[in-house]
C-alpha cells in the first residue's frame, strides 16, 4: 500500500526520507481555522485528519499532520509577516511553551489519530536578536515563528520530549502508527488486533 504525505512541508519530507520511510507527497488544501473553544490538541488532530481525508485515493494510506506552538492558552501558527514573527518571539522569550503535532492515518475507512507534545524552554531574547532572526525569513513558514533545526537553535535551552516533533513530525510515533495500521489492514475482517483503529468522523 502506497504511503502518501498530505503536506508541502520540506521538513516533514526530509524527516521521512532520513528515516527510510518510502512515501510520495501530495499537499492538502484545507482551511486551517481554529474553532471557538476548541482545545489545541483537538485542533491539531482535526486538521491532521482533514488533510489526510482531502488527498486520499483508493489503495493509499495517507499521513496528515499539523503542528502548532501553544503558550499559556494561545495557539501560535505560522506568522503572516516579520512583525507578527517578532511578536511571537517576544511572547516565547524566557518562557516555556508546548509544541503539539496532530498526526492521522487514513485509508478510506480507518484512521489512527494521535497528538505528540514536546515542551520547549526558551532563553531570554533581546530586541536585536529577535529583529535579526525575524529578518532572515526563516520564521515565516514555521509554527511559533522559529525553527529549532535552524538559526533559532541557539534560543532553545532544552526540550522535554521528541525533537523531531518540534521540527514538524514525531517520526517514531508516525512509524509505529504506520506499522500498526498496516498490520490491521492485513488481518481478516473481524479479527481485530486490540489497537485503537476507528472510523474518521
Amino acid at each position: 500500500m502506497q504511503l502518501v504525505l498530505a503536506s508541502a512541508s520540506p521538513r516533514r519530507r526530509q524527516i521521512l526520507r532520513s528515516a527510510g520511510i518510502p512515501f510520495i507527497a501530495r499537499p492538502a488544501d484545507v482551511i486551517e481555522a481554529h474553532l471557538p473553544d476548541e482545545p489545541p490538541e483537538a485542533f491539531v488532530k482535526r486538521l491532521a485528519e482533514e488533510k489526510a481525508r482531502a488527498v486520499w485515493r483508493d489503495s493509499e494510506l495517507v499521513l496528515g499532520a499539523d503542528t502548532v506552538v501553544v503558550i499559556d492558552k494561545t495557539i501560535l501558527g505560522k506568522p503572516a509577516d516579520e512583525d507578527e514573527a517578532r511578536r511571537m518571539l517576544r511572547l516565547l522569550s524566557g518562557r516555556t511553551h508546548r509544541v503539539l503535532t496532530g498526526i492521522a492515518l487514513f485509508n478510506g475507512t480507518v484512521a489512527r489519530a494521535d497528538v505528540e507534545e514536546t515542551v520547549v524552554y526558551f532563553r531570554d531574547l533581546d530586541d536585536l536578536e529577535i529583529a535579526d532572526y525575524a529578518a532572515t525569513g526563516e520564521p515565516l513558514d514555521k509554527a511559533g515563528a522559529y525553527g529549532i533545526q535552524g538559526a533559532a537553535s541557539k534560543f532553545v535551552q532544552r526540550i522535554e520530549g521528541c525533537y523531531f516533533n518540534v521540527v514538524g513530525l514525531p517520526v517514531s510515533r508516525v512509524y509505529s502508527c504506520i506499522r500498526s495500521s498496516l498490520r490491521c489492514l492485513e488481518r481478516p475482517a473481524g479479527t481485530g488486533d486490540g489497537q485503537s483503529a476507528q472510523p474518521l468522523r
